[in-house]
C-alpha cells in the first residue's frame, strides 16, 4: 500500500507500481519475498482483479455491489462481487471489447460494443443477443428515457454525414440515425465524396447525455465541433465550435461530460486540453491543460449525491489521459491532487460518494486508488479508513498525512456542521487545511476553535472562572473526612469493618497530603475517597479486599465464616480472653454442653414460672413498687424517704390521708423538713417529690416502739409459752 506524496495523499490499494513477477518466479521466491518491503506491504483489495495482458473498461453497478471489467487476452469479462472481495465469474467473448454499459442496477443486464462491429447483449445466463452495425463504433451510450442504445461511429453515409446509430430496445430494431456533420470522407473537401469510409474519413468520436436534468444529447466529432440534439424531437438544437489554437490547430473531441445541473459542459480534446462551457455562451469559462498532450479519455464530475457522506463541499473534476489522472477545482483550475501510475490508462471509474478510483489499464493488474479527503471508503472495504488513519499517525512515515503521532486528534477539535455555524466558521469549509473533513463533521484546529469560541461568546471567561471555582470547592469537599460507610456482607462482618477502617485511614492520610500539596489533580484522583450520599446510601469502597473478586467468597459463603469464640482464633488474637487449662477439644465440648444445658433450663423455667394473682389485694397504680425502687440502687428502711406518685385524675375514695412526703415529715417531732432540698419533676400529670433524711442516731424509745409494733403483728408467733403475759 503506497502513498503519493503531496498535500492530498493518494493510496495505491491494488496494482502495485513494482515490476510484475511471473507466477512461477513468485512461487520459487516466496520465502525470499517476505523480506521485500514492497512485496510485504502490498494490499490485495479484490482477488484476481486483473487480466492476462490488459484491461479495456471497468464499470461499477448502481447498487454498489458489483464491478464488471473487460480485457484481454483472451477476450473476457470479469464480474467481482464486492461484499466478498473476490471474482464471481469470468466469461469469454469472441472478439475484443471496446466499451460497455450496464442496463440494470446490478450486473445481470449489459450491452457491449465489440471490435468487430458487433453489439452484444449479455444476461445472467450468458450471451442473449448479438447484432451488427454498418460501420465501426467509437463509443456506446444508453438513453434510459427512450430505452435506446446510441453508437457513435466512424465514416459517413451516402449523404456525407456522420451517423450515431440508434437501437431501440423496446421495439427491438434500429431507428433512424442521428446525422452529424463530420466533414465528409476527406477533411480537405466538404460534403459527400466517392467513398463512405477512408483513412481520413470523419467520425463521431464520443457522446454524452444529461440524464439528471434536461436529457440533452451532445456528440463530439473529429473536426472539433460539438452538436446538441433533442431526443424528443430528434432534431439538432445547436452546434458548438471550440476555439482554435494557433500552435495545435483544430483538434478532435475525445471526451464529453455534463454535470448534474446540466448547465455546463466539459469538453476534452486530442491535444490534452479541457474546456468548460456554459450552455448559454459559446466562449469557454475555463481552459485546463493536462500537461502531456495525450487525448483526454475520461472526464468525471465528482459531485456527491448525498451530502452526509460527501467529504468535499465544492465539486471537483477528474480528467484522465493515458499517463496521468488529475483532480482540480472547476472554479479556477487549481490542481487538487494527481495520480500517475507506471502503466498506460484506458479507462477510469469513480465509485460514487466515496474516495475510491478504479482503472482499466495496460498490464496484468488493474489499479485502485483511495483518496481519504475525497470521500470515505466504500461500504465493502470500510476497513480502509482504519488503515489510513493508522498510517496517517505514523511519525516515521515521511509521506504520512500527519507529521507527528496523534496530531489528528490531539491538536484538533471535532465539530459538526451545526457547531461550525454557531462558531461562524462554516465559510472556511473547503478553503483551508485547518478544517479537515471527517465523516459527518470536521476536525478544527484547537487554536482556531478556542479563538472562535471566545469571539462568539465574550462571557466565556466568566463561565470558565465559575467552573474553576466549583472545581476547587469540589476538591476541598472530596478531601474531607466522610461519615461511616456501611458494608453489606453475609459473613465476617467484623473482618469487613476492620478492612474498611484501614482503607478509610489510608484515605485520610492521602487527603491530608492533597491539602498539603494544594489540591493536586493527580493526587486527588489517586487518593480521595468516593462521595457518600446524604441519605446514607450503602457505598462500598472502590478498591481493596472487599471488591477483589478473588476474595469474594470470603464474605459470601458461610463455609468461610470465622468463629471468634474458637480457641484457635483467640490464640491468634491475644486481645481476647483465653480460657486457661483447656484444650481446643475441651473448649468445644464445654460450649456444646453449655448450649444444651441452657436450652433445658430455659424450657424448665418457662414451665415453672407462671403469674399468680391475689384477688384480695388491690394494686395502687399511683405508687411505685418496692422491687423497682430497690433495683434502682436505693436502700429501703423503715421510716426512711418514700416516693409517692400522685394523679389528679384519680378518684378520691376512703378517709383523707396525707399522701405527700412533705406533709408527713412536718408532723414528726424533733425533725425539720429540708424544704430547700426538695425538687419537683413533672411528667405529664404525675408529680414526684424526693426528701432525703438526715442521718441521726437511733433512740431507744424508737426501738421499743418498733419492738412493740412487731409484737402487735399477728402473723408472727411469740417465743414465750405464756400468751396472756402480754395481754
Amino acid at each position: 500500500m503506497k502513498i503519493t506524496s503531496g498535500e492530498v495523499p493518494v493510496y495505491t490499494i491494488s496494482g502495485s507500481e513494482a515490476r510484475p513477477l511471473p507466477e512461477w518466479l513468485v512461487r520459487q521466491r516466496k520465502r525470499s519475498l517476505k523480506n521485500d518491503p514492497e512485496f510485504a506491504n502490498r494490499v490485495e483489495l479484490l482477488q484476481d482483479f486483473g487480466f492476462e495482458e490488459a484491461s479495456q473498461c471497468v464499470r461499477v453497478s448502481e447498487d454498489g455491489d458489483w464491478v464488471l471489467s473487460t480485457g484481454t487476452y483472451k477476450p473476457q469479462i470479469h464480474a467481482h462481487y464486492l461484499p466478498h472481495l473476490s471474482l464471481s465469474f469470468a466469461r469469454h467473448t469472441s472478439s475484443l471489447n471496446q466499451t460497455f454499459r450496464l442496463l440494470s442496477s446490478d450486473w445481470t443486464k449489459s450491452v457491449h460494443l465489440q471490435a468487430d462491429r458487433a453489439i452484444e447483449f449479455h444476461t445472467g445466463g450468458g450471451l442473449h443477443y448479438m447484432s451488427r452495425i454498418p460501420r465501426y463504433g467509437r463509443d456506446l451510450l444508453y438513453d434510459r428515457r427512450s430505452a435506446e442504445c446510441l453508437v457513435p461511429s466512424v465514416g459517413v453515409n451516402a449523404d456525407g454525414m456522420g451517423e450515431c446509430f440508434r437501437l431501440n430496445l423496446e421495439i427491438g430494431r434500429f431507428m433512424r440515425s442521428y446525422e452529424i456533420d463530420v466533414g465528409g470522407d476527406d477533411l480537405m473537401t466538404a460534403g459527400s465524396g466517392p467513398l463512405q469510409g477512408g483513412i481520413d474519413a470523419g467520425a463521431v468520436n464520443t457522446g454524452a447525455i444529461a440524464e439528471d436534468s434536461h436529457n440533452l444529447l451532445a456528440f463530439g466529432t473529429s473536426i472539433g465541433t460539438v452538436e446538441f440534439w433533442d431526443s424528443r424531437s430528434r432534431n439538432r438544437v445547436g452546434i458548438l465550435s471550440p476555439p482554435q489554437d494557433a500552435l495545435t490547430g483544430r483538434s478532435e473531441i475525445t471526451a464529453l461530460t455534463f454535470p448534474r445541473s446540466g448547465l455546463e459542459l466539459a469538453v476534452g480534446d486530442s491535444n490534452g486540453l479541457v474546456h468548460l462551457y456554459d450552455l448559454r455562451s459559446p466562449k469557454p469559462l475555463l481552459k485546463k491543460d493536462q500537461g502531456y498532450g495525450f487525448p483526454i479519455k475520461n472526464i468525471i464530475y465528482l459531485d456527491s449525491t448525498t451530502s452526509a457522506r460527501g467529504q468535499t463541499t465544492e465539486p471537483k473534476i477528474l480528467t484522465a489521459d493515458k499517463r496521468i489522472i488529475k483532480i482540480w477545482d472547476p472554479r479556477d483550475g487549481a490542481s487538487w491532487t494527481s495520480v500517475e501510475p507506471a502503466v498506460d490508462l484506458n479507462h477510469v471509474e469513480w465509485v460514487k460518494d466515496t474516495g475510491m478510483l478504479l482503472t482499466a489499464n495496460e498490464g496484468k493488474q488493474q489499479h485502485s486508488f483511495f483518496i481519504p479527503q475525497l470521500g470515505p471508503a466504500p461500504k465493502w472495504c470500510a476497513f480502509l479508513d482504519n488503515i489510513v488513519e493508522e498510517m496517517a499517525e505514523d511519525s516515521n512515515d515521511p509521506n504520512a498525512f500527519a507529521k507527528s503521532t496523534g496530531e489528528v486528534y490531539d491538536n484538533f477539535k471535532f465539530c459538526t456542521i451545526e457547531q461550525l455555524k454557531q462558531l461562524n466558521l462554516d465559510h472556511l469549509v473547503g478553503t483551508t487545511s485547518l478544517l479537515r473533513p471527517y465523516m459527518h463533521g470536521y476536525f478544527v484546529a484547537q487554536k482556531l476553535y478556542e479563538e472562535a469560541r471566545l469571539i462568539s461568546n465574550p462571557d466565556l471567561w466568566q463561565e470558565q472562572r465559575a467552573k474553576s471555582i466549583a472545581e476547587k470547592i469540589n476538591k476541598e469537599r472530596e478531601s474531607r473526612i466522610r461519615g461511616n460507610k456501611k458494608v453489606v456482607v453475609k459473613v465476617n462482618q467484623r473482618l469487613a469493618e476492620k478492612v474498611l477502617e484501614k482503607q478509610e485511614e489510608k484515605e485520610r492520610r492521602r487527603a491530608k497530603r492533597v491539602l498539603k500539596n494544594g489540591g493536586d489533580d493527580d493526587m486527588l484522583a489517586a487518593g480521595t475517597a468516593p462521595a457518600v450520599g446524604a441519605t446514607g446510601e450503602e457505598v462500598k469502597p472502590a478498591e481493596g479486599l472487599l471488591t477483589d473478586p478473588r476474595f469474594a467468597m470470603l464474605f459470601q459463603d458461610e463455609d468461610f465464616a470465622i468463629d471468634e469464640r474458637s480457641h484457635e482464633f483467640q490464640a491468634l488474637n491475644p486481645s481476647t480472653k483465653i480460657p486457661k487449662g483447656l484444650t481446643a477439644a475441651e473448649q468445644e465440648d464445654m460450649e456444646s454442653h453449655k448450649a444444651s444445658s441452657d436450652d433445658d433450663s430455659d424450657d424448665s423455667e418457662k414451665e415453672q414460672v407462671r403469674p399468680v394473682k391475689k384477688p384480695q389485694q388491690t394494686e395502687d397504680k399511683s405508687r411505685i413498687s418496692s422491687t423497682n425502687y430497690k433495683k434502682s440502687g436505693h436502700k429501703s428502711q423503715r421510716g426512711g424517704p418514700q416516693m409517692v406518685v400522685s394523679n389528679s385524675n384519680a378518684k378520691k375514695t376512703g378517709p383523707t390521708r396525707d399522701k405527700t412526703f412533705g406533709s408527713r415529715v412536718s408532723k414528726l417531732k424533733d425533725r425539720t423538713p429540708a424544704s430547700s432540698a426538695n425538687t419537683t419533676t413533672v411528667v405529664g400529670e404525675r408529680e414526684i417529690t424526693f426528701a432525703p433524711e438526715r442521718k441521726q442516731k437511733k433512740r431507744p424509745d424508737a426501738d421499743d416502739a418498733q419492738r412493740h409494733d412487731r409484737r402487735n403483728q399477728g402473723d408472727r408467733r411469740n417465743a414465750s409459752n405464756n400468751v396472756f403475759r402480754n395481754m
